[in-house]
């Protein structure tokens, strides 16, 4: 792939939850790419389609039409296996719960992706504590989630996405459970990351967060309504208020 070709290409992609009287329109026919180097920002009211962009874009779900590709492939060709795999060697996905298993401590909830995909245990454990010093608790990295923060969980699950060679991050409001100061110190990192040649989505409510972005993406009802270099100020109000 070269480095002008998109990380992550969605194409006429629409997302459709139940059926008949009940049927939801999550997605409707979006196209949306992002490029190596690139941190794209995507914001919208609740219920706008944000996290289903990123569930999609993740290999988490499938799209009722259209196609979306990471580096080439085309996720829905892939077994289920095939996506986690994905996941587990290209993808960073930052959610909004943390998704930490509790029984292992910080260093093993980082590592167990690079174990899983073959890394011997020595190598995914250093690898786990150098991402922890990335975000800035190195020193918790024996500790089990149970006894941290919701601050530092969420710099744990941060560590998760970002360890390793990841190619795509993806990040679902990640500074929500942190201060301020904190929150930019994720940000930082995300754009560092994107800098060194990574696609970063980020999923966002903040314009000042949305201001780390090379370009912002606006959701309204599952369509695109505004994509550009900056945010114009009416969406931002209305995203802020949402």
């Amino acid at each position: 792939m070269s480095a002008t070709d998109a990380v992550l290409r969605m194409a006429d992609v629409s997302r459709v939850h139940g059926s008949g009287a009940n049927e939801v329109h999550a997605l409707r026919g979006i196209s949306f790419a992002a490029y190596p180097g690139e941190l794209v920002a995507v914001m919208g009211p609740s219920g706008s389609g944000k996290s289903t962009l990123l569930t999609l874009a993740g290999g988490l779900d499938r799209p009722t039409s259209g196609t979306v590709t990471v580096e080439g492939t085309d996720l829905d060709r892939l077994s289920l296996d095939g996506r986690a795999r994905m996941r587990r060697t290209s993808i960073g996905y930052v959610f909004q719960g943390f998704n930490l298993i509790p029984a292992l401590t910080a260093a093993e909830n980082v590592a167990l992706p690079r174990e899983l995909d073959g890394a011997s245990a020595k190598e995914a454990r250093a690898q786990a504590r150098q991402a922890l010093e990335e975000v800035g608790i190195g020193e918790l990295a024996d500790r089990f989630p149970d006894d941290m923060s919701g601050g530092q969980q969420q710099r744990v699950a941060i560590a998760r996405a970002v360890v390793g060679e990841r190619r795509l991050i993806l990040a679902d409001e990640p500074t929500g459970a942190l201060d301020t100061e904190t929150g930019e110190e994720i940000l930082r990192l995300l754009r560092a990351r994107c800098d060194a040649g990574a696609a970063g989505v980020l999923v966002t409510h903040e314009a000042r967060h949305a201001a780390w972005a090379d370009r912002v993406v606006f959701l309204r009802d599952g369509v695109v309504i505004d994509e550009s270099g900056s945010a114009p100020v009416e969406l931002l109000t209305e995203t802020a208020v949402s």
